[in-house]
């Protein structure tokens, strides 16, 4: 599963079954039951890690969010169990937009953008 995690909303992706390509999954708001929707994702979906945009600024520090994501990455770990990796997402949101324009579903296909980093890495090791 790929997360691009925003202050507002959060973009979820996820892998075919073989866990080679990414694709958009949908994108939830940032509220009190973000939480529980991704856990229902994990046990419905088989999913078996998550990857997440490490959220840095442009001088490649933590931004705001990442604080968030910190604690996301802690709240993961204990309650569901699985491996949680980062993956550098500067410009993922922009970049999605480019592709497709802005919509409704731009953080999911940023999302899939951070996911199919990640899973390139892993091909590539």
């Amino acid at each position: 599963m790929g997360i691009d995690f925003g202050s507002k909303k959060i973009g979820i992706a996820l892998t075919d079954d073989s866990g080679s390509m990414a694709f958009p999954h949908a994108v939830i708001a940032n509220d009190d039951k973000f939480f529980k929707v991704i856990e229902n994702l994990v046990s419905e979906r088989g999913v078996k890690e998550i990857v997440i945009g490490h959220s840095l600024n442009n001088q490649g520090e933590p931004n705001k969010i990442h604080q968030a994501v910190e604690e996301f990455i802690t709240d993961v770990t204990l309650h569901v169990g699985i491996p949680v990796h980062l993956e550098p997402e500067q410009y993922s949101t922009q970049q999605a937009a480019q592709l497709q324009g802005k919509n409704e579903k731009t953080d999911a296909s940023a999302a899939a953008i951070i996911l199919d980093s990640f899973l390139t890495k892993q091909k590539n090791k």
